[in-house]
């Protein structure tokens, strides 16, 4: 009876049932803001009123690309950066299917670079979230497309001197019709961003600022995960609506967060039903599209 009354007054994790729970404990450093990331993609699904077998998550080698192995929905874990391209044909081929790919920066803006902003161009129908821990996290701390200019890396031992991406500038230019940053520190509008990007019809993509006590806030002497948070918190600014060309991350400077971009544009698959039906008329079928009525 006692066991039975402990079990019943036991409070269940509502993110539980969207983690795959034999594969815990995870493989993430003490510390790491990736496990915050899953935390609240899983909240944003509590809410989202999603058939969740129609859910694929897509990610491809990393540190993040992990995620899609301890979510409790169909996931798909790919080659090293071609983690969009997959999720375009999985998306192509049932687009019924509400598909996220979940992945860091090296993964998504170096190898797989050309793949985003392809994916963007064509406004293909699925949410991109970038987590990004500003180097190569899994192998070794490498300088990444997104370290900040003079940070130390493995790499770079005297300080990193390419220049970085910016992330939401860059998906903006390409296209994308959702553009938003957030940190790990911003759990509530993480959340509630990664609920209006999977909402949104066309290519959304999502930074997510996240540290790296292991191997960038070591090595660049910067404390461990709490003391990032307390920099994410002191430095970071919102600015809903601001142009991305001016959201540039420095070594330890202000943090520009918010929701840049959002707009209309038709998805892929709209244009293509819309060119070939202007072109062939009756003769041509429209393609599913998954934004049916």
């Amino acid at each position: 009876m006692t066991t039975q009354v402990a079990e019943a007054n036991t409070p269940i994790n509502p993110v539980e049932p969207f983690l795959r729970m034999d594969r815990m404990p995870h493989i993430w450093c003490p510390g790491c803001g990736i496990g915050t990331t899953v935390n609240c993609f899983a909240r944003a699904l509590t809410s989202s009123g999603y058939d969740l077998d129609k859910v694929a998550i897509v990610s491809g080698i990393g540190c993040t690309g992990r995620v899609a192995g301890y979510l409790n929905l169909d996931s798909f874990h790919t080659t090293h950066g071609r983690a969009i391209p997959f999720a375009t044909g999985l998306k192509l081929a049932n687009p019924e299917l509400k598909v996220v790919v979940y992945s860091g920066d090296g993964d998504l803006i170096a190898i797989g670079g050309n793949h985003l902003i392809h994916a963007a161009r064509r406004n293909i129908d699925i949410t991109v979230v970038c987590v990004n821990n500003m180097l190569y996290g899994m192998t070794g701390g490498q300088v990444g497309p997104a370290t900040p200019n003079t940070a130390i890396a493995s790499t770079a031992p005297y300080g990193a001197f390419e220049q970085p991406f910016n992330l939401p500038f860059l998906a903006d230019s390409c296209g994308a019709v959702y553009v938003a940053r957030w940190t790990s520190y911003h759990v509530r509008q993480m959340t509630r961003a990664m609920r209006e990007a999977m909402a949104k019809p066309g290519f959304s993509f999502i930074e997510i600022v996240a540290p790296c006590p292991t191997l960038y806030q070591r090595r660049n002497r910067l404390g461990d995960g709490l003391d990032a948070m307390k920099y994410y918190k002191q430095r970071s600014t919102r600015k809903d609506g601001a142009s991305t060309r001016d959201v540039d991350i420095d070594f330890q400077g202000d943090i520009v967060v918010g929701k840049f971009i959002d707009r209309e544009r038709p998805t892929f698959l709209q244009a293509m039903n819309h060119r070939f039906t202007e072109r062939l008329g009756s003769r041509y079928t429209p393609y599913p599209t998954g934004l049916e009525d």
